[in-house]
């Protein structure tokens, strides 16, 4: 399938209209959501996606927006044809609560102020700013996501959702992340912070009104970016070729090396599109994440309670979020028996590669989330009526809860048949009242474990737009109808 663009896009925004109570144990009264979103969601809303943002990241994930110059942060595997394709899923994107591209955070005006918050923005964690992001999702519509991925901060927030919110995801997928920021992570973060707050133009983070800490500011994103790269392919990249020169200058002002120049237009072009205190706010969040607790439970004691299937993908240069980390992720997993897969991408990139390496980013999470079960997106509660019931019995279940099968039980909760609102309104017209007349008794089903493809092309065979999910008692489990799968087989009656 080609692969192409998700288009123009425009970024959205929810306001929250109640008190958020933070996990710090603050309040923030009016939050606001930067948001933006990609294809459509299907009839059933099964087939929702959402992307998490890394550190320096935004709501714009994928497309172009009308005269910006590059397409979104990760436009390599968004859209049509590619690993998050919009043809088939409903890709969601929010910038993260205490960020600066649209969602509320430091530089936001403070409500009961009028001013920029500064360093009045109360402390912030993973765990809150998942929360939000469930506030956004739930607003949409969507009780359940079909799938959260995210890469290095982001998947720290993919594995918050998983803890934190079980029932709402079905597949996982954290990329080059750890469940718990290292030492050497948190060190690199505090000198980041402190180039940041030892710019005089910082101010105590009151500096709305004048210049922005920008040497500061720069000199964090240059910290940063080093431990986003790894060795070789900075030697591949720069090796110690001069910049725009033949011989070395021999002042402390000379920019000699392309790697100095590299790093210097990084962070200056950084400092026109974030802001310092927000920087200080995430990188302290991502320094507390730690599901362990600070040790008070073990990691797989923290995974306990997960019901996602995962797939935990880590990068063979990557020093910043070593491999071993992924693995302990993949460890605790196996230890309480959750459907877990673990791939090492090899490349020279670095922490950068998830970002990067497009074709091994959209194989493996292309053919994760194809591998899609008739489990992932049934609908677990089932209305169903009771062998014996009359024709109007049925009639009303299916007007008061909106739905048009209504798989028939027996006395102790065997699927012995099924009718539709077809079955009903010819019952009426031939002035039926015994179900047992109008009910189809062969009824076709399906089974939790098999493919969605399978499951569809059944449907299809027999012209029918529902099948009761049945477990080895053949009690009714789910349902799965054409509405939930068309658009992630491609199949449409």
């Amino acid at each position: 399938m080609k692969r192409e663009s998700a288009g123009l896009v425009q970024t959205q925004h929810y306001s929250i209209p109640d008190e958020v109570v933070l996990e710090h144990g603050e309040s923030l009264f009016e939050i606001t959501v930067a948001y933006e979103s990609y294809g459509l969601l299907n009839a059933e809303k099964s087939n929702a996606v959402l992307v998490c943002h890394a550190l320096s990241g935004d709501a714009h994930a994928a497309g172009w927006i009308k005269g910006e110059e590059k397409p979104g942060w990760w436009d390599i595997i968004i859209g049509p044809g590619k690993a998050l394709d919009t043809d088939k899923y409903f890709v969601i994107c929010s910038n993260v609560l205490g960020g600066c591209k649209g969602s509320t955070g430091p530089s936001s005006s403070n409500p009961l102020t009028g001013r920029p918050y500064g360093l009045d923005f109360p402390f912030i964690t993973v765990k809150d700013m998942v929360r939000i992001q469930r506030k956004l999702v739930l607003h949409l519509g969507i009780d359940r996501l079909f799938a959260v991925v995210g890469g290095s901060f982001g998947g720290m927030q993919v594995l918050e959702w998983a803890v934190s919110y079980p029932d709402m995801v079905r597949l996982a997928v954290p990329i080059a992340t750890s469940a718990r920021s290292s030492p050497q992570q948190i060190a690199f973060n505090e000198v980041a912070r402190r180039a940041i707050t030892s710019d005089p133009d910082w101010q105590e983070g009151n500096y709305y009104d004048c210049s922005p800490p920008g040497r500061g500011l720069s000199l964090a994103r240059m910290i940063g970016h080093i431990t986003y790269l790894s060795d070789e392919s900075m030697h591949q990249k720069f090796g110690r070729r001069l910049q725009d020169k033949s011989e070395y200058g021999f002042s402390l002002d000379s920019m000699d090396f392309q790697v100095e120049s590299y790093l210097r237009y990084h962070g200056d072009a950084f400092v026109k599109r974030f802001d310092a205190n927000s920087y200080l706010y995430i990188t302290k969040a991502i320094d507390y994440f730690d599901l362990t607790r600070e040790g008070e439970i073990s990691l797989a004691e923290a995974f306990s309670g997960v019901k996602a299937k995962f797939l935990v993908i880590s990068i063979s240069s990557d020093w910043l979020f070593p491999a071993y980390q992924s693995k302990e992720i993949v460890d605790a997993l196996i230890a309480n028996d959750s459907d877990v897969r673990y791939c090492e991408i090899k490349s020279n990139y670095g922490h950068d590669a998830f970002l990067l390496e497009s074709g091994q980013m959209n194989y493996l999470i292309g053919n994760f989330l194809a591998r899609t079960t008739v489990g992932d997106v049934m609908i677990k509660d089932v209305v169903t009526v009771r062998q014996g019931a009359s024709v109007e019995d049925a009639a009303t279940v299916m007007m008061k809860e909106g739905v048009t099968h209504l798989p028939v039980l027996s006395a102790d909760g065997r699927l012995e048949g099924i009718v539709t609102a077809w079955d009903v309104s010819r019952a009426v017209a031939l002035k039926l009242s015994d179900l047992e007349e109008i009910m189809t008794r062969q009824v076709v089903t399906a089974e939790v474990v098999e493919p969605i493809e399978r499951a569809a092309k059944r449907m299809n065979e027999h012209n029918i737009s529902a099948l009761p999910v049945i477990d080895d008692s053949c009690r009714v489990i789910g349902m799965i109808t054409s509405d939930g799968v068309s658009r992630l087989v491609g199949f449409c009656k």
